[in-house]
């Protein structure tokens, strides 16, 4: 929303307490949810979906079929595989169970997300060595569904960014962008960020 220069006002919700009044709105208990005119949006790639319809300028979806598709199927790697492998293993393991008092992080879990990021910035890597951005040669949903993941997993300083130049040069590009960087001054009681966590040029 930001980057199509649409005003919001962000309210946080602790999905973990389960508020009748947030299942009401959506039932699947999750975040984001998007109220408006009236009506409720969940899901990310929905709420999206239904922005570029109406916001299409700047529009964050290709005009070709394939290149569209493609941006498509990056945006569902990171929300789908990349959540699952990674940012359940080490953002939900070491930030989630504390604040929601869940339990003691598993340090299975740990060893596996930490085993898994490598071969995703692999992937990124090998992506970005045949175009300029993931999913093609300019901006799409794709780089931005990545990095809301990295961005919370450099927070934690869980991201090896040495591991690929090409990675980390992408990332730099999108967090000096204005719209990404007011999410750069957010700040988790009881965990200190990273210290390139805020550095355009890190």
């Amino acid at each position: 929303m930001a980057e199509k220069k649409l005003e919001v006002d962000l309210v946080e919700e602790p999905v973990w307490q389960k508020r009748l009044e947030f299942l009401k709105l959506n039932a699947a208990g999750k975040v984001p949810v998007l109220l408006i005119e009236g009506k409720v949006l969940s899901e990310s790639i929905s709420i999206f979906e239904y922005l570029e319809e109406i916001h299409p300028v700047p529009s964050l979806l290709p005009s070709e079929p394939l290149k569209k598709a493609e941006a498509r199927r990056l945006s569902l790697w990171f929300d789908d595989k990349f959540h699952k492998e990674v940012t359940a293993n080490l953002l939900y393991e070491r930030v989630y169970k504390k604040i929601s008092k869940t339990g003691q992080p598993d340090s299975e879990a740990i060893k596996t997300g930490a085993k898994k990021i490598k071969f995703h910035l692999d992937y990124m890597n090998w992506l970005l060595e045949k175009r300029r951005w993931l999913a093609c040669d300019y901006m799409t949903i794709a780089d931005f569904s990545a990095a809301a993941h990295l961005s919370c997993l450099d927070y934690i300083n869980d991201v090896d960014w040495e591991r690929s130049k090409l990675v980390k040069e992408w990332y730099a590009k999108i967090k000096s962008r204005p719209s990404f960087r007011s999410i750069l001054a957010d700040v988790l009681p009881g965990f200190v960020p990273s210290e390139q966590y805020v550095e355009l040029d890190f």
